[in-house]
This record gives structure tokens, sequence and C-alpha cells, in this order.
């Protein structure tokens, strides 16, 4: 089957992640950044390192190619959000500008290990723009969503849309301040591409011309149960169409994406992902999926 960047739900055959290993180096290390970055509380390594291996063992026997980002003493325990760091399309990886201060050296990280994979680089988003992978998503091949929030700018918007090239229909989605800029809050919190026709999304912090752009495109739009937002449940991995990765804790969810039609695995991610408020879409950079 030809393979294609330019999708959030094809079959996933290839796809970066950065376990608890390299990212969270050591104890101390972790001990002293888990508060300054808003973690709920300080991860646990041995449980970060299990949750993180199991993940990676998932995504294989679900049929994906899994690269694992090298450790670099450099990057924060933050760095295991892997997506936010770039944007794929089918010219190759656009390494993103991150607009958290103490991610800012992320994308340099990507570029080194993408020149070791042999991944193809389409261009970088450069200062005074700014764009992190999680406000980032497809709807469709030629359909690019863009959140404009806290951690993505104007510039960096301009930018991506130069650099996707004139086939790309780029749709900005403007995010309400919500927490705060402090906050984790990107496009991936409220949306979550599940099939060409599906979506997983939170209507409440949706705004209303991208939720209307959906529909209007015949994208069928499951909602996560309002208690289960801040638990993670509206950040699902699409690993093909209709079978996704969702964060465990999240059983309304669950019932609901199976009344959708959806086959449902569940990331065990306590230390992982919901204390440091980043999912199963935020701990993995899909670098090819089938059509």
């Amino acid at each position: 089957m030809p393979l294609t960047l330019q999708s959030d739900t094809g079959t996933l055959k290839r796809v970066i992640v950065k376990g608890a290993t390299e990212a969270f180096g050591s104890p101390a290390k972790f001990a002293a950044e888990w508060r300054p970055l808003n973690f709920t509380s300080c991860p646990d390594l041995p449980r970060a390192v299990a949750e993180s291996d199991a993940f990676a063992a998932l995504l294989r026997r679900l049929g994906a190619e899994v690269l694992t980002m090298p450790p670099d003493p450099a990057q924060s325990i933050d760095s295991i959000y892997v997506r936010d760091a770039g944007v794929v399309c089918d010219r190759g990886l656009i390494l993103c500008s991150m607009g958290k201060a103490n991610r800012r050296g992320e994308p340099a990280a990507l570029r080194r290990a993408a020149d070791v994979w042999g991944v193809p680089i389409a261009g970088e988003i450069t200062t005074p723009g700014t764009l992190e992978g999680g406000d980032v998503a497809w709807v469709d091949p030629r359909t690019l969503a863009v959140a404009r929030g806290y951690r993505t700018n104007d510039e960096g918007i301009r930018q991506l849309r130069e650099l996707v090239g004139p086939g790309v229909e780029v749709v900005v989605v403007p995010l309400p301040h919500f927490r705060g800029p402090a906050d984790v809050f990107h496009l991936m919190s409220v949306y979550s591409p599940l099939a060409p026709d599906l979506a997983l999304v939170h209507s409440p912090l949706m705004p209303i011309p991208f939720r209307e752009l959906l529909l209007a495109r015949g994208i069928r739009l499951v909602e996560v149960a309002p208690e289960e937002f801040d638990t993670l449940g509206c950040n699902v991995l699409a690993v093909a169409p209709h079978v996704c990765v969702l964060a465990a804790g999240n059983p309304r969810t669950r019932r609901e994406l199976i009344a959708a039609g959806c086959e449902v695995h569940e990331l065990a991610g306590e230390e992982i992902a919901r204390k440091g408020g980043g999912g199963p879409t935020c701990l993995t950079r899909p670098l090819g999926r089938e059509l």
C-alpha cells in the first residue's frame, strides 16, 4: 500500500517515541524538573519505564515500526512528548519552534535523529514564529488544521502554510484562553481524528467554525465524557481507521468509542501521560501511514 505523511487516521506504519529511560534520565533529573514543568506530581521512574516499554510494544503489535529518540541530557523531561517537536507532510518532516521556553532545543534533537534515520527534512519554523506539533492535525490528506493558541502564533502558521505547499488547505483554529498560557492545551486536547469520517472531540472548548467544518465534511463527532477531559480522554491515537489507543481510566469515553465502531486499546500511563498532561498522541510522532 502507498504511504503518506498527510494523514492522522491511516494505518500507522512508522512512528517516533521517546521512552521514559531516554526522556527522564535519572531520579534526580525529574525530581528537579517536575514542579517547574507543571507535572501534577513526580513520576516514579521504574513505573514510567514499564509504561513506556509497554506502549512501544503495543505499537509494534499493532504493526508499526517504532523509532526511539536517543537520550539527551540537554532536554527536559517534557521531551517525552515527541509529537510537539515536529510536523509532517509528504514533503518530509517540518521542525517546529517551541512555544514553551524549556523545550526550545527539542527540534534540533529531532533533526539529528532524523538525519540518522534518513527522514527527509521539509523545512523548519524559525523565530519569531512558534509552532508545536500538538496544535497540528490532518483532517484529510489535503486539509491541515492548526490551532492559534499560546504555543503556536500567527507567524508560525504563516511559515507552516508555505512549507506544506499550495495543494494543502490550512485551516486555522483559534483556541480559547481556558486555563491560561501555563497550561498544556493544544488542538489535540479537544480533537482526535479516528477515521476519515470519525473524530473524538470536546465540543465545549471547540471553536464553532471548526466544529461546523468537520460536520460539513461528513465527519461524525464522538463526545468525550466531560468528567474524563482532564484524564486525557480526548487525546486518543488512531493506529488505523477505527482502531485507537486511549489512556486508561476513561471508561465512559471507551464505551462511546466502542459504540461508534472503534477497536480500543488502552495505555496504562499514570506516570508518562497523566502526570505530565500528555496522552497517546503526545507521546508519538507518526512518520508514515497507509492511504
